[in-house]
């Protein structure tokens, strides 16, 4: 059983910054990759970024030079660093951890940004 803990969410206004939190815990391997999603209402669940073992990251066109996805392997948590907020970025963020093959998600965090 692996158990994700994400913390972080909440609103703000546009061009703020929130900082996602995600703790994995359980019996599991070692993990692989890390990563957030999101999903807006209405829309499908789509990639923010991930970072791998060794540290390689990736993101999404939308969020480049915006967010900074971290992670540190001893504590098995991974950091979402989001700054220059907008409103579309609007969405349930969902962290998503990969070990020995298998996908394990988080409950979801909301983030809203608005004046």
């Amino acid at each position: 059983q692996v158990q994700l803990v994400e913390s972080g969410g909440g609103s703000v206004q546009p061009g703020g910054s929130l900082r996602l939190s995600c703790a994995a815990s359980g019996s599991m391997f070692s993990i692989s990759a890390m990563g957030w999603y999101r999903q807006a209402s209405g829309k499908q669940r789509e990639l923010v970024a991930t970072i791998i073992r060794g540290g390689s990251t990736n993101y999404a066109d939308s969020v480049k030079g915006r967010f900074t996805i971290s992670r540190d392997n001893a504590k098995n948590t991974a950091f979402l660093q989001m700054n220059s907020l907008k409103p579309e970025d609007t969405a349930v963020y969902y962290c998503r951890v990969d070990s020995v093959g298998l996908a394990y998600w988080g409950q979801g965090t909301q983030v809203t940004v608005s004046s």
